[in-house]
């Protein structure tokens, strides 16, 4: 094992409660939605692509105003998190510095662009990471960035660390293990 790549929601933080409140801020704007957005309504769709996440929570919705819904929302979270950041795991700095002493740490997660900047800015994260990927900013599946991080970075044996099935599959897709 040369390096660790991690999902981040779930796995190294909890930002629903954030989240949450950015998201009703922007869903007020919105009164076609029809949905009350709740911390438990963000964890059953935590994880999912953007486009994916739009059509679960605003069905009847056409797909257009889904985008538009998702856009301002995605950018108000980021704006939130980079100001008030999120609910870190149990000692993350501290397991993060240990395994950054033997492994090159990666982040591979399905969340819109200027997510992890929000992560590593208001957190101090960045220090211990050497790459990281989202399909915001490339249009892959995480399977497909967990690849691309793994061409350029040349590693040759990492492991995703997840907590989800879809964490899984995109692992098995990479060719990787899965923990």
């Amino acid at each position: 094992m040369d390096s660790i790549i991690f999902d981040l929601d779930g796995t190294l933080w909890d930002s629903t409660e954030v989240v949450t409140a950015a998201w009703k801020a922007v869903l007020g704007k919105y009164p076609v939605t029809g949905n009350e957005i709740t911390k438990e309504a963000l964890q059953g769709i935590m994880g999912l692509q953007v486009a994916e996440v739009g059509r679960q929570l605003f069905p009847s919705l056409e797909e257009n105003m889904q985008q538009k819904i998702m856009d301002d929302c995605c950018e108000m979270e980021c704006q939130y998190l980079a100001k008030q950041g999120g609910l870190l795991f149990g000692e993350l700095e501290e397991v993060l510095h240990a395994l950054s002493q033997k492994y090159k740490l990666f982040i591979v997660s399905n969340c819109q662009a200027g997510y992890i900047e929000a992560f590593y800015g208001y957190h101090r994260m960045d220090k211990y990471f050497t790459d990281f990927e989202n399909p915001g900013r490339t249009g892959l599946s995480k399977g497909e960035n967990i690849k691309l991080i793994m061409q350029r970075n040349y590693l040759t044996s990492p492991v995703y660390v997840g907590d989800t099935e879809g964490d899984q599959k995109a692992a098995a897709f990479a060719g990787i293990p899965f923990v």
